[in-house]
């Protein structure tokens, strides 16, 4: 008898409706001869309204990060009962589990955990004795007993990581998309569907803005060798496949393009030149939990340099706590510097490693349409680049036609 794990996204469980038809297809893969658990979100747009909450409660304070925690879990706790309620309704049996109860161990890290270890006895137990095991995404429970949530797209994380745990056949993404695209469809109405992705190249891609899955999840995927296939929780279309790379996929040079708006530039000004002080600036960073992205410091001919560095705009406010006593040790001339209205768009593509000119030809499509250039990072498989907000959309179609990704 195999094991199947199957996530499902905010969206899929946002109405009653569609619990009962996440219901029925849980029953429906049980009934096909497997295990079956079920890892499930909040309703869409229930996180929001208990942010919201948080914010009118709170005044004009910050409310407490292990008191959102608390919070926050409580949306998925709600889908799992309910879920398991539509299960039983049925005529199945099911058993509904909160992070804790399924033996989620994080780190202390509150509002973005970092699962520790996984306890899957109370888990196999139910499956065992017939029951479709119903999971809530999102959060576990640190070793002082304090509830974590695992950030944005966290329920992602708690369904490979399960999977990996369990030993599962396959883990299955459910959202209200078919599969991982060439671009969002949304922004690029001819993006054609992905049908088998390396680790690297879907890594790269949810790094880089694409929301079909969290990358700390495609992370963990890849490090634990968990196949996956984002699919459809509305239909039976068949998904994308998530797996390691093969000698094949390096014949496609760009597998897609993905945006990410709400973007946020600082620069650190007049940073002196010397050995440390680039050091300083990013350890605070990293002290403060902020992700950033793209880097790039200039030449220094006046013994000063300035640092640039990308991250998601909610961020700013923190990064600027997070370095002001850096900045203040270094001189009165080194400032922080914010600039609000950009955005990321980025091309991936394992192929690139044995085919060049993919740079020129990006640069020359977005030149053509006078869309202009403000940073450039690169790796092995990616180039991003940032512009401003408002030609985001129009630069992703311009990419997407210039590497010629609708005729896959």
């Amino acid at each position: 008898m195999s094991l199947i794990v199957q996530k499902y996204g905010g969206t899929s469980v946002g109405t009653p409706e569609r619990i009962q038809n996440v219901a029925r297809r849980l029953l429906a893969t049980q009934a096909e001869g497997h295990q079956v658990i079920g890892v499930v979100s909040a309703m869409s747009g229930v996180t929001n309204t208990l942010v919201t909450l948080a914010t009118d409660v709170s005044g004009d304070t910050t409310p407490p990060e292990r008191e959102m925690d608390v919070l926050l879990a409580t949306g998925e706790q709600q889908t799992i009962a309910l879920t398991s309620m539509a299960i039983n309704g049925m005529g199945g049996k099911a058993r509904s589990l909160t992070g804790a109860q399924a033996g989620i161990t994080t780190d202390g890290v509150h509002t973005k955990a970092r699962i520790e270890n996984i306890s899957p006895k109370a888990i196999h137990e139910l499956l065992d004795s017939g029951h479709i095991v119903i999971i809530a995404g999102f959060q576990g429970i640190d070793r002082d007993g304090h509830i974590t949530t695992l950030g944005r797209g966290g329920s992602d994380l708690s369904a490979i990581a399960i999977a990996a745990a369990v030993k599962a056949d396959l883990c299955q993404i459910l959202t209200d998309v078919d599969g991982v695209y060439t671009c969002d469809p949304r922004v690029v109405p001819n993006a054609q569907k992905i049908e088998t992705i390396a680790y690297e190249e879907m890594l790269e891609l949810a790094s880089s803005g694409t929301k079909v899955m969290q990358n700390r999840a495609v992370e963990f995927a890849n490090k634990f060798d968990v196949n996956f296939e984002v699919r459809s929780s509305l239909n039976d279309n068949p998904g994308t496949l998530v797996t390691q790379e093969n000698s094949s996929m390096e014949s496609v040079v760009i597998r897609g393009v993905s945006l990410e708006r709400d973007q946020a530039k600082v620069t650190i000004e007049n940073v002196p030149d010397k050995p440390g002080a680039a050091s300083r600036v990013f350890s605070a960073i990293a002290e403060a939990q902020l992700n950033i992205d793209m880097i790039v410091q200039n030449v220094s001919k006046t013994g000063l340099a300035d640092i640039s560095f990308t991250l998601h705009r909610d961020d700013l406010g923190k990064a600027r706590d997070a370095v002001a006593h850096v900045i203040e040790s270094l001189g009165g001339e080194t400032r922080f510097t914010p600039q609000d209205g950009i955005a990321k768009l980025s091309v991936v593509g394992i192929g690139m490693r044995s085919h060049s000119g993919v740079a020129a030809q990006m640069f020359d499509a977005l030149a053509s349409a006078d869309i202009n250039i403000q940073m450039i990072s690169t790796s092995e498989i990616k180039i991003s680049v940032t512009v401003d907000g408002a030609d985001i959309e129009r630069a992703a179609q311009i990419v997407h036609a210039a590497f010629k990704l609708h005729m896959i």
